[in-house]
């Protein structure tokens, strides 16, 4: 088994980072490239940025962030919001991402995961699933940060994605989020146990037993997180040691 990954997550607001609760009531915590360049020397492994109103406007406006963080960050980076079109992944990329998050357009027209993965191949692409629980081990996916609903079945929805060619699925739980509560545990293991791409888990974390108990519980192989490292509860360093301490393996 690989070894897990541990994501900053990094939601921008025109040239602010923000935070949220359920992915609403955002606040201000810090400014995206200070935070990124933080992160990157204090070891992460890699860096998501997420244009948090991107839904608004049709597009993403983090190309001036990206090239920025490009300058003194070296570890991947995927971007996500607003991605609507080949030239928009076309934009991001020249900017220096790695990856691009894709989750609206991909509802509206799944096709678009099968053609942005044979343009820039699979590892490039990742779905984004913004999961919320409608009954016991059923969760609807919603996009327009956890706005809209789409009728679509999340674990139905992350193995279309992957047979269309999706690399990825960073997978968000709209209930968990921000609340430092910890993951929807039985989300994670559930759509980690229906595809055979990698899955990041985003939304909860709030302690490293948390994470603990997420890894215990589901094969995902990453970890996505953003209060915990926003409001100083950790460093990347210690979160790390103490999930070695806990007997996960992640990188060093």
């Amino acid at each position: 088994m690989s070894k897990i990954r541990v994501i900053a997550r990094i939601d921008v607001k025109n040239d602010d980072v923000i935070k949220g609760i359920h992915l609403e009531g955002l606040r201000r915590v810090g400014k995206p490239n200070d935070l990124a360049r933080k992160y990157y020397h204090a070891g992460i492994d890699e860096i998501v940025f997420m244009d948090a109103v991107a839904a608004y406007y049709d597009r993403n406006s983090l190309t001036e962030i990206i090239q920025a963080a490009c300058n003194d960050v070296f570890v991947p980076i995927t971007v996500g919001g607003g991605i609507r079109n080949v030239d928009d992944i076309k934009k991001v990329l020249n900017a220096g991402a790695d990856k691009v998050a894709i989750n609206t357009q991909a509802v509206r027209q799944p096709a678009f995961i099968e053609q942005a993965s044979k343009i820039f191949g699979s590892q490039c692409v990742v779905l984004s699933i913004e999961a919320k629980k409608v009954s016991q081990g059923r969760w609807e996916a919603y996009t327009d940060n956890g706005r809209e609903p789409t009728g679509l079945d999340v674990i139905e929805w992350a193995r279309k994605a992957q047979k269309l060619g999706a690399g990825e699925i960073m997978l968000t739980s709209i209930d968990a989020e921000g609340t430092k509560k910890g993951f929807d545990l039985n989300l994670n293991a559930a759509v980690a146990e229906a595809v055979t791409i990698p899955v990041i888990a985003s939304g909860g974390a709030g302690k490293v037993e948390h994470i603990s108990s997420l890894l215990n519980n589901s094969s995902v192989d990453a970890v996505a997180v953003a209060s915990i490292l926003h409001y100083g509860l950790y460093e990347v360093k210690d979160l790390k040691q103490q999930l070695i301490n806990n007997e996960h393996r992640v990188r060093s």
